[in-house]
């Protein structure tokens, strides 16, 4: 029976990592009782029986956003916010740093980075992007694993009234190969509290062996678990929670070291409890989704939600109740926590997310446009008492949703109809064309994501050619990183003979003034205007001058007028898709425009036959656009704030940007010292705040010849020439009496740029290093990166204190001397790599060098101290002799080599080995040869004949060595040693 019920808990669990074990019908509940509490009530149980029961502080729920932690897209465990304390990283004067034993309901987002649930949501009954982790933590040993699991058994069973019958529990059995115990602790503390030994079972390290991450404090789990069956046949478990005891930290080579404070952290889905508590089979059917479901169905007119899943859900009808209910909690919270959906990192995750839900709300349940937005206040109904950020912020979140909703309709039903179109002309065996999906990707603002393109084939059993789509995208990254360096990049070109060619035919130079043509509309996004255009001449990879290209061909189109910006004056290139006029269901998708003698060339793969003298229309993809002009707005605010700290006479020597960062070199005497760093950024912080207009006109060059102040590179410009003016307009910024000039940002330029500064939202400089003498080139960052690298320089500043905190209290002993010096040297990585403001990047380096070196002065005083204690104990052990060899207990080779030099200086005469015996068997040795004993016996061959009988090896000199090895009978090891030394004496 034992077997038995262990084989099919063991499937259980795997199933539980993978899939949820309950399957519909969802609605089928668990027993004839009627629902107990409501999830808010549930929820309030959990924290008042920690708050008044036993004592634990409640602290309010972190952001899903996580600040300074670049490791994570999203907030997705409720330790999130307390990894300082684990770490021992905490600033001892903050509030974080007095908490002992707190709880708490932790807003968890798992969509995206390596805790992913976006995929499963809908097809399943239990997975969320978005779900409320239950807490309670101890930290510093203010209890550990007895209290820990009386606490839980208490408020399941008592509190919750779960029978006790129901609940299982695991726990960790063990690793030999770590040279881990089994948890015999947790096993006997669960059997105390009545728990019999058929429901307690152990697993390996995968299951209840919990750790941060590579490295960090980490420790055995134990697991409680829900039985579904309630004793009808074959147990049926549901994982309910965790608790974690941190006793270990995993070290950089692997090991695994004790941890000078334990740790309790423990974690329990809200959802998954509601929905055992409210005898239901899935979570989707409890009071926390029900309000949405209905809302959705209301509102949508479908078929009521059944809880169907698989084969049984026709039309995937209840998928897409899930999806949408699950989605628009997710953009809720988010967007109240402040990530809207955007074009990298979270806030590209969360735009899939929007783009999901819209996917499945219009197609699948046929809902009316905007409404989505409409089951905002449904979500901040039934969580805002609990997050009144959702109560604040609700109206702000049904408009963004509303807004992103209604430009991905559009897309969505221009990206249905090309897939539709494409499919008429396969055959029944043909894979779905890669370049059809790649153009639908890569086609901007149409903005159907590769995924999406899938799932929309998959519904209708087409197979996407995935070898053709592998090919392109591998052609794409060889692209981007030649364009990484635009200085290299070729690409497609006009050379002397096809512009002579143009010439020759009369042809006038492109006329690109529509790349101007956008407006700031009143809810504060931007609106971009299309291009209608003739195709003048069409060119293959080579240059050749063709009158049509073919389907899947790489080509040059050349137009009478564009809307694009053509890569120039450092600014990277548009990037979107032109369609024929007449035809708007082929995109031909274009990745690059350039300028070649006044005539603009776009680089694009033709999905379909394109033909000299063919109408086209140009659309612009409106996120790279809007990121580039916002970088180029950056660019004239960071070039004025650096005349403003190192003067007037500073000067630009190129620079390059795209919407991901921006590049900016200038001439300067000597390296820019974290002071003037600062001020540049906080000058550029100030415009951003005054939220400046900012004004472009053209004027005749003439106007501009002695204009005091004027910003220009030392380059050809055309008559007339383009000026932007930040904060004032452009004829009283050239007026030469004004000085407007010399007091803001004035600069001729063709790019495209922001109407107002605001939008930049912030500056953070990450980079800076001497490109030439004279020559600085700084690295830039805008807006959510810039605030993203703000809070992870602070979070890395509060480290530093903590570490300085920790140095200037001294240490009790060489082991928390060494693990601050490691710490030190830890953090020393970390803020050499991350992305951070530069200036407080080379204050921290600054720092850190310092305390690097006080930590060690500190550990050899220590290890110096420790030594002579431990070389007094071998005297006192050995009072006369020519030889010693013993053992000493210390956990570095370092002490151990003190010793026995310290030994050998006390008694001059005496030659010593020492052994000192680690965990899992490993052994450390040192020895040293009296200088009356050499040349005959040497240190070195007496520290390999010892490390060899060991297993291990041996390095030094003549006179003083040391090795390591591994043997479980240390007496024998000595005997060797012994024999050794006096077969040589």
């Amino acid at each position: 029976m034992a077997a038995s019920v262990a084989a099919a808990v063991g499937g259980l669990r795997r199933a539980i990592r993978r899939s949820p074990p309950w399957r519909g019908p969802s609605r089928r509940p668990l027993s004839s009782a009627p629902p107990p509490a409501q999830a808010s009530a549930v929820r309030d149980a959990f924290l008042s029986f920690f708050r008044d029961r036993h004592g634990h502080r409640l602290v309010p729920s972190a952001s899903v956003r996580p600040r300074g932690d670049p490791s994570l897209l999203f907030v997705n465990a409720g330790m999130n916010q307390f990894k300082p304390i684990f770490l021992g990283t905490v600033d001892p004067r903050s509030e974080m740093a007095g908490f002992r034993r707190v709880a708490n309901s932790q807003k968890c987002v798992r969509a995206g980075g390596s805790h992913n649930d976006l995929e499963d949501v809908g097809r399943d009954l239990s997975h969320h992007t978005f779900f409320e982790m239950l807490g309670n933590w101890a930290f510093g040993g203010e209890y550990f694993k007895e209290e820990a699991c009386g606490m839980a058994w208490e408020l399941l069973t008592q509190v919750y009234g779960i029978p006790e019958d129901r609940l299982w529990v695991s726990y960790f059995g063990g690793d030999p190969k770590a040279g881990l115990d089994p948890d015999l602790e947790s096993r006997d503390i669960w059997l105390s509290l009545g728990v019999p030994a058929s429901r307690v079972l152990s697993f390996g390290p995968q299951e209840n062996f919990w750790e941060m991450g590579d490295t960090g404090p980490c420790g055995p789990c134990t697991e409680i678990h829900y039985d579904l069956a309630g004793g009808m046949g074959a147990p049926q478990l549901v994982e309910l929670w965790n608790l974690v005891f941190m006793q270990h930290n995993r070290e950089a080579d692997g090991s695994l070291q004790p941890l000078p404070q334990r740790h309790v952290d423990t974690g329990m889905g809200l959802e998954r409890l509601v929905a055992v508590l409210q005898g239901r089979r899935s979570t989707y059917d409890t009071d926390l989704f029900s309000p949405l479901l209905n809302a959705i169905h209301q509102g949508c007119g479908a078929p009521p939600y059944l809880g169907r899943v698989g084969a049984a859900d026709e039309g995937r009808i209840d998928m897409a109740y899930r999806v949408v209910a699950d989605h628009i909690r997710t953009l809720s919270v988010c967007i109240a926590d402040g990530v809207s959906p955007g074009m990298s990192g979270a806030p590209l995750v969360l735009r899939r997310i929007l783009r999901r839900a819209v996917r499945f709300s219009t197609e699948v349940l046929r809902a009316p446009p905007g409404f989505l937005g409409s089951l905002v206040p449904v979500v901040v109904e039934t969580l805002g008492d609990t997050y009144p950020e959702l109560q604040k912020n609700s109206a702000q979140i049904a408009n963004l949703v509303s807004e992103d909703e209604a430009a991905f309709l559009a897309s969505l039903q221009r990206g249905r109809r090309i897939i539709d179109r494409t499919l008429r002309r396969l055959g029944p065996s043909d894979v779905f064309p890669a370049d059809v999906a790649w153009s639908l990707s890569m086609s901007g603002d149409l903005g159907l994501p590769l995924d999406l393109v899938e799932l929309m084939l998959e519904e209708k059993g087409v197979q996407l050619d995935s070898a053709g789509l592998a090919r392109l995208a591998e052609e794409e990254a060889q692209h981007r990183a030649r364009q990484a360096e635009p200085a290299e990049e070729q690409g497609l070109r006009l050379n002397i003979h096809a512009l002579g060619e143009l010439q020759r035919r009369g042809l006038p130079p492109t006329d690109d003034s529509p790349k101007y043509n956008y407006c700031l509309r009143p809810s504060g996004g931007y609106e971009f205007g299309t291009c209608e255009a003739q195709v003048l001449q069409l060119y293959t990879e080579d240059g050749t001058a063709v009158a049509s290209v073919g389907e899947g061909q790489r080509c040059g189109i050349l137009l009478d007028r564009t809307n694009f910006y053509a890569e120039q004056g450092g600014q990277a290139s548009d990037r979107g898709y032109l369609v024929r006029v007449g035809q708007q269901d082929v995109l031909f998708p274009v990745a690059r425009a350039q300028v070649c003698g006044g005539f603009i060339l776009h680089e694009a793969v033709a999905p379909e036959c394109l033909k000299v003298g063919d109408a086209v229309q140009l659309h612009v993809d409106k996120s790279w656009r809007l990121g580039c002009m916002e970088k180029h707005t950056a660019i004239h605010l960071l070039n004025w704030a650096l005349r403003q700290a190192l003067g007037p006479g500073t000067e630009q020597r190129g620079s390059h940007l795209s919407p991901e960062r921006l590049r900016f070199d200038v001439a300067t005497q000597a390296p820019l010292t974290p002071e003037q760093l600062r001020a540049v950024e906080s000058t550029v912080q100030e415009a951003v705040r005054q939220d400046e207009a900012v004004y472009m006109e053209e004027v005749a060059l003439a106007h501009t010849a002695h204009v005091p102040g004027l910003r220009c590179l030392d380059e050809v410009y055309p008559d007339p020439v383009r000026v932007v003016s930040v904060g004032v307009p452009v004829a009283q910024a050239l007026d030469p009496a004004s000085q407007a000039a010399l007091q803001t940002s004035v600069e001729l330029c063709c790019g495209t740029h922001l109407l107002r500064t605001g939008a930049v939202g912030d500056l953070v400089i990450v980079g800076e290093r001497q490109l030439t003498k004279g020559t600085t080139r700084l690295l830039a960052i805008t807006g959510e990166q810039a605030q993203q690298a703000r809070e992870v320089g602070q979070s890395l500043a509060q480290e530093v204190e903590a570490a300085t905190e920790r140095l200037s209290r001294g240490s009790r002993d060489v082991v928390e001397a060494q693990q601050l010096s490691k710490d030190v040297g830890r953090l020393t990585d970390a803020v050499d790599t991350a992305v951070m403001p530069q200036w407080q990047r080379r204050e921290l380096q600054a720092t850190l060098k310092v305390l690097q070196r006080r930590a060690n002065t500190a550990i050899r005083k220590l290890e110096v101290r420790q030594a002579a204690q431990k070389a007094q104990e071998l005297l006192q052990r050995h009072p006369e002799g020519s030889l010693i060899v013993d053992t000493v207990s210390t956990e570095s080779l370092s002490v151990l080599v003190k010793v026995v030099r310290q030994l050998c200086e006390q008694v001059p005469s005496t030659s010593v080995l020492l052994l000192s015996p680690q965990p899992l068997g490993h052994v450390l040795c040192a020895c040293q040869v009296a200088q009356s004993a050499t040349p005959a016996f040497t240190a070195e061959a007496w520290a390999l004949a010892v490390c060899s009988h060991m297993g291990g090896k041996a390095w030094g000199s003549r006179v003083v060595a040391q090795g390591t090895g591994s043997t479980t009978d240390l007496e024998a090891a000595l005997s060797t040693a012994r024999a050794y030394a006096l077969n040589q004496l």
